[in-house]
C-alpha cells in the first residue's frame, strides 16, 4: 500500500484531549490498516465494508479504555445526488467516512446523527480521529473513550 500524501490527510479531531498511546496509532494508522476481502480480514479489531466488495480492517494493538472505528470509502466514488444537494460535494468521502466512523462509536444511526449534526463533529464531542487517503481509498480512523460505567 502507498503511504497516504499530506494533501489527502484531514485535520485530525481533538487529540490534544486523548492520552499517549491513541495520538501515536492516530499518527501511523496506515501500518495498522488492510485491505482485501472480507474472509481474509476476520480478525481485524473493526472494519468497514465496500461497495466493490473489499474490506478495510483495524490490527492496531490494544488500547485499554477506548473503542476504535474505521469507515472507509472509494475516493472516485460518486456521490449520491440526494446527498450532494443536503451536504455539497467538497470533501464530501472524508466527512462522510468521518461522520460514519463516529456514528459507529457513538452506537447512534446515521440518520440521527445527520437530523443532529450533517457530517461535522459535534463540538463537545471527546473522540479523536484521522481521516487519510489509501490507495484508492479514503479512510476515517477514529477513538473514542469507554464510557464510564455505573
Amino acid at each position: 500500500m502507498r503511504p497516504p500524501s499530506d494533501a489527502a490527510l484531514s485535520r485530525p479531531g481533538p487529540a490534544t484531549r486523548a492520552p499517549r498511546p491513541v495520538p501515536a496509532l492516530l499518527g501511523t494508522a496506515e501500518r495498522h490498516l488492510r485491505v482485501g476481502r472480507p474472509a481474509d480480514l476476520g480478525y481485524a479489531v473493526t472494519r468497514s465494508h465496500l461497495d466493490d466488495g473489499r474490506c478495510v480492517g483495524w490490527y492496531g494493538p490494544p488500547t485499554p479504555g477506548w473503542r476504535v472505528a474505521v469507515d472507509a470509502e472509494r475516493a472516485d466514488a460518486d456521490v449520491p445526488p440526494a446527498l450532494a444537494h443536503r451536504f455539497g460535494r467538497a470533501d464530501f468521502w472524508a466527512r462522510w467516512t468521518r461522520a460514519e466512523s463516529l456514528c459507529k462509536l457513538a452506537d447512534v444511526p446515521v440518520a440521527a446523527w445527520w437530523r443532529r449534526h450533517g457530517l461535522a463533529v459535534p463540538p463537545d464531542s471527546r473522540a479523536v480521529w484521522r481521516t487519510l487517503r489509501l490507495d484508492d481509498l479514503v479512510v476515517t480512523v477514529a477513538f473514542a473513550p469507554l464510557r464510564p460505567g455505573p
